[in-house]
Parts: C-alpha cells; structure tokens; sequence
C-alpha cells in the first residue's frame, strides 16, 4: 500500500491514539510513550508497501508493540543499579559514589564501543550512543533491518563480555 503524505497523515490521525495506547501501556510512561508513538509512525512510514490491506490496524499495533519491547530489552533501559538490587524510595538520589560509578561504566561503554570493528562498532554507535532507531540506523548504513537488529544483538553480546571481562581485571 503506497500513501501520498497527506493520506499518511491522515492515517496516523486515525490510529495515533491506538498506537499511543498500545505504548503507554508497554511502559507506563508519557513521555516514552510519546517517542515511541512517533517511532511507530516513522517505521510504518519507511515500511508502507509491507502493510496487508485491510489490516492497517493490526499491522500498526505489531509495530507499536515491537517498538515497545525492543525499547524495554535496550541497554539503556536496563542499566544495572551498581549499589545492588535494592530500590531507591521516590525523591532520594543514590550515593556519589554510585553515580560517579555509573559514569565510569557508560564512559567505558562508550570507549569500547568507538574502538569495535566493522560490523558492530558502527551499529552499536549508531543504536546505543546515538539513540537512534534500528531501521533509522539500517538506512544510514544501507544495510538490511533485519541485518542490523542481528548485528546489534551480537554486538552488545561482545561488549557484555568485554565489560565483564574488563572489570575483573580491576
């Protein structure tokens, strides 16, 4: 199904509360909801022709929900809490050192990330330092979406494992 940019526009009119809905459910979250919304829209945009007429509905709420769970399975969401598993209570800050911790480790990440080789480094840059989305990473690499979620996945596996190792040596 190939749409003119108004009657995109007029589609996403029609399901943005849908898609929205889908999102905030996910992550309980307005404003993550929000971005996602939009990332929705840009994927559905950049993947059009691959919508089953008569299905635009269903077809929207697989991509909103994919979105979602790919956001709640991103490093960035899962950081790990390094003063341990206990929870903060609402209002208080963790501890300096906790923070200045959290700080070393991301800037170690990032290090790490700069310095892999083709084809993670750059797939890595791209999806973790520059928070960009999968297929707007595919486009600028010209790579296949499917390519790229496969490089991302193994590439975090690599830098887990160099983190991991980098740290018992310390």
């Amino acid at each position: 199904m190939s749409l003119t940019k108004s009657e995109f526009t007029a589609f996403a009119e029609q399901y943005e509360r849908l898609v929205y809905t889908i999102c905030f459910q996910f992550t309980r979250e307005p404003h993550t909801a929000q971005d996602l919304t939009q990332d929705t829209f840009l994927s559905a945009w950049l993947h059009m022709d691959t919508c089953p007429k008569g299905y635009e509905r269903q077809w929207l709420g697989r991509i909103a929900s994919n979105k979602c769970k790919d956001h709640l399975q991103s490093a960035w969401n899962r950081r790990v809490d390094l003063a341990g598993d206990e929870e903060m209570p609402p209002g208080l800050s963790p501890p300096a050192e906790t923070v200045a911790l959290e700080k070393l480790r991301a800037a170690d990440a990032a290090e790490a990330i700069r310095t892999f080789p083709e084809p993670y480094g750059p797939v890595l840059r791209l999806c973790l330092l520059e928070e960009r989305s999968v297929e707007e990473a595919a486009v600028e690499l010209g790579r296949p979406v499917k390519t790229v979620y496969t490089q991302l996945n193994r590439g975090k596996k690599l830098l887990r494992a160099y983190l991991e190792r980098r740290s018992g040596h310390v």
